[in-house]
């Protein structure tokens, strides 16, 4: 069975063009002729019993192809359209979220006390909750809870506290606030104090019952002083022994190695009896006497000038300029260092008394190398003291006119020209350690000026700088061959090379 549609015009095709229910549409189907025929005309040979449910089927194929035609020619009146519906769906709800989240047209949510649903969009007002229900996925708001608010500002502590619920306070609220916040924390400072306290007498005793207990045990607690003059009088006892007298210098050393100790051994006369220590027979008491001496006048003015009004310049000397083991002259002349450093007045004192002499002979003598070294150190610290007191003074003005007008006075250079100490300190080269040959040729540097034309006509010397140049330069080599850029030799070389240069 075939169905014609025509769509001439929109027209339907036959006799009934305006009957059925399908007036109003823009085509309509027209049935075959010959079926037309066979329907008013019932196939012959056909029992009529047979004919009705013939005629309710090709009934309800017509109704099916008539609504599949309709469906085709106008989409509109089509039953389904799954894609079609779905895709114009997703476009309207897009176009809906778009619009909900223009700010143009954002809303401000109002939140109740119970939990309700917040929409895209929806601005929240602060001080609200805001929770993801993790059932639906959506988020909900409600306002706070403000007896719960209230509850969080309560304190552990009983008493009466601030209405929260005012936006304004009295002075009187905020006077008693603060005495209860402070009579707080002196509660829990005072408990502090009072278990701190505890702890400590726990640890520790009194010093009053150390005292008790102490002198149960014979054993005395003794200040500085108390020992210092304790020391000086077992020295000073005629009935004290050697051995107690030199452990008592030996003890007395370690303290006035202080600088307030050394001021307090002179203020109860404790210094004079060790200078006058110096003219014992005993060569240990001279050695430990000037032991005391020299770390007690050690950058300490009051003690060196306490020392020189006491005669210890002369009794150093004394001694330097006799017969003495070498053991007590190197104390001596340790003793003597620290009186002269730093103390110009002692200087002149020791010019006008002969002191260059005294050391020339000291150094001329046999097997004291090594007070030769000491000595040439002394007089290299003397003469650049005086260089840079001169210098200080004219950059900075801040030495006291006094104290480098005793500089001036002291006339060191001259006196070592004369002494004939620039071909003493030229001929010191000679001693085989190289600590010994640098300070010898830091001294001959700073003789220079003076010694300059002495130097100049000493033929040993320039023997002696070109042996010492050759070895001090293969040394420096093997430094730099072990990396050292800046050695000890190296500094040794540049020094000899500069006082060559000077000389030539």
């Amino acid at each position: 069975m075939l169905l014609t549609y025509d769509p001439r015009n929109g027209a339907p095709g036959g006799e009934d063009q305006e009957s059925g229910n399908a007036q109003h549409l823009k085509g309509q189907w027209e049935l075959p002729l010959h079926y037309k025929r066979s329907l008013a005309m019932p196939p012959q040979g056909l029992p009529l019993s047979r004919m009705a449910p013939l005629g309710m089927l090709l009934g309800l194929l017509i109704a099916s192809c008539f609504t599949f035609c309709l469906s085709h020619q106008n989409p509109e009146f089509a039953l389904t359209n799954t894609e079609k519906s779905s895709t114009k769906e997703t476009e309207r709800k897009e176009t809906t979220a778009e619009e909900e989240l223009d700010p143009e047209v954002l809303e401000v949510f109002h939140p109740t006390h119970e939990w309700e649903p917040l929409r895209p969009g929806q601005a929240v007002p602060a001080g609200s909750h805001v929770r993801l229900n993790l059932q639906t996925g959506a988020r909900e708001v409600k306002l706070q809870d403000e007896d719960k608010f209230r509850n969080n500002l309560k304190g552990s502590k009983k008493g009466k506290r601030l209405n929260i619920n005012t936006n304004t306070y009295t002075s009187q609220d905020l006077k008693s606030a603060l005495a209860k916040f402070k009579e707080g924390v002196e509660t829990e400072t005072s408990k502090e104090d009072k278990a701190r306290q505890a702890e400590v007498k726990r640890l520790f005793r009194p010093i009053e019952e150390l005292k008790k207990d102490f002198e149960e045990l014979n054993v005395v607690i003794e200040s500085d002083m108390q020992i210092m003059v304790r020391l000086i009088n077992k020295f000073n006892s005629s009935s004290s022994s050697l051995e107690e007298k030199i452990a008592a210098l030996f003890d007395l050393e370690y303290y006035v190695h202080q600088m307030d100790n050394a001021q307090d051994l002179f203020s109860f006369g404790g210094l004079q009896v060790v200078i006058n220590g110096l003219n014992s027979t005993e060569p240990l008491v001279k050695e430990y006497a000037a032991f005391v001496l020299g770390a007690a006048f050690s950058s300490n003015p009051k003690v060196q000038v306490e020392a020189i009004e006491g005669g210890a310049l002369q009794k150093l000397l004394v001694i330097l300029a006799t017969e003495q083991p070498l053991t007590a002259k190197k104390k001596v002349l340790f003793a003597l260092c620290s009186l002269l450093r730093h103390f110009p007045y002692a200087q002149q004192q020791f010019l006008k008394l002969g002191g260059l002499q005294v050391l020339r002979s000291l150094v001329q003598e046999k097997g004291t190398e090594v007070l030769a070294v000491r000595v040439v150190t002394l007089l290299y610290d003397l003469v650049t003291e005086k260089m840079f007191a001169e210098e200080e003074a004219k950059l900075t003005r801040e030495m006291s006119p006094e104290k480098l007008q005793q500089y001036r006075q002291v006339h060191l250079l001259p006196g070592l020209r004369e002494q004939g100490w620039c071909e003493i300190t030229a001929h010191l080269l000679a001693l085989p350690e190289h600590d010994a040959r640098e300070k010898v040729l830091q001294t001959l540097g700073a003789l220079l000026a003076t010694c300059r034309d002495r130097f100049r006509q000493d033929p040993q010397l320039s023997r002696m700088l070109a042996s010492l140049q050759a070895e001090y330069q293969a040394l420096a080599t093997l430094e730099l061959q072990d990396g050292e850029d800046e050695g000890y030799f190296r500094e040794l070389l540049g020094s000899i090379n500069s006082l060559l240069k000077e000389l030539r």
